[in-house]
């Protein structure tokens, strides 16, 4: 009788039960989705063909918008799919892959943005031997580093999961898979996946944040120390952009998957979800290319070989 109750598949109630406001969240998930490939991929795209951004934080910056197309395509397609169906539902198996996945692309993405700070510091704190830190080989090494990470921190909350039994609610109050709503239905004591939770949070995430945190202070130190106003000024420019971007995905992320989870707090969890999972991967190139210099000329450019 047991073995008849185990849950294989889970119900995703999504962000709507109206058909009709359900038709209005496709249109406008599509459209987010559709700006946030065209963004990263015009980002690629010119950095690759644009021979003045063939440098180490250009280059950074085009993994970064590699990330952001992995990161938002782990959930968008398939919340598009429910959007446009009536049976929304997912396998376990498929539920603990898509937190596998998230978590890859969320772990490498933090992990380039420290990158990014870094190779930031090394520009303005240490310019003279900018180019001798900042080789080639390096940049490959961080970018290669970061998705390791990411494949670790996925791969230290995915797996615990398997060990879980489901078999009371099969109801997730969520448009994705998330460690913590899955949580709330499992039938065996989870305070080992919360305790992994955690520490792995921590750990991953200090271990992404210090440096980036470390990197500003030297590097705002030292703007605050030029003589020059202009010279502050470029030199700023240079990491608002940067800054706004760690600061949305950082804060988001955290307050979503270090807080507890109450029932009271479903709508604001998801409000939360869209802007670390959805919005944030669609911003980043939004915002690199109107805080860049270099980066808006290039598109410019490259919009006027188009039309």
């Amino acid at each position: 009788m047991e073995n008849q109750t185990i849950i294989t598949e889970f119900i995703l109630l999504g962000l709507s039960s109206d058909p009709r406001l359900q038709i209005f969240l496709f249109l406008v998930f599509l459209t987010i989705y559709t700006v946030t490939l065209l963004g990263n991929l015009a980002i690629m795209l010119v950095i690759r063909n644009e021979a003045g951004l063939h440098t180490p934080m250009f280059f950074l910056l085009s993994h970064l918008a590699f990330v952001d197309i992995c990161y938002s395509s782990v959930t968008i397609p398939k919340m598009l799919g429910d959007l446009v169906t009536m049976q929304k539902t997912i396998s376990r198996e498929g539920c603990i892959a898509q937190i596998f996945f998230f978590f890859q692309s969320a772990g490498a993405e933090v992990f380039i943005l420290a990158a990014m700070a870094y190779d930031r510091y090394v520009a303005i704190c240490d310019p003279l031997h900018y180019t001798l830190v900042m080789k080639t080989e390096i940049c490959k090494q961080l970018v290669g580093g970061a998705w390791t990470m990411g494949f670790l921190y996925a791969l230290v909350n995915a797996l615990p999961l398997l060990n879980l039994r489901f078999c009371r609610n099969n109801t997730l109050r969520h448009y994705s898979c998330e460690i913590p709503s899955l949580l709330l239905l499992s039938c065996s004591d989870t305070l080992t996946n919360y305790i992994v939770l955690l520490a792995s949070s921590f750990l991953f995430g200090l271990t992404s944040f210090i440096p980036t945190f470390i990197s500003y202070i030297y590097i705002i130190s030292t703007i605050m120390r030029m003589r020059s106003a202009e010279g502050r000024r470029k030199a700023f420019s240079t990491c608002s952009s940067h800054l706004i971007v760690v600061a949305l995905f950082y804060g988001t992320g955290y307050f979503r998957y270090l807080r507890p989870s109450t029932s009271s707090s479903i709508v604001l969890d998801q409000l939360v979800s869209i802007q670390y999972s959805i919005s944030t991967p669609m911003l980043n190139p939004i915002i690199y290319s109107l805080k860049t210099k270099e980066v808006k000329e290039a598109i410019k450019k490259l919009l006027k070989k188009v039309c």
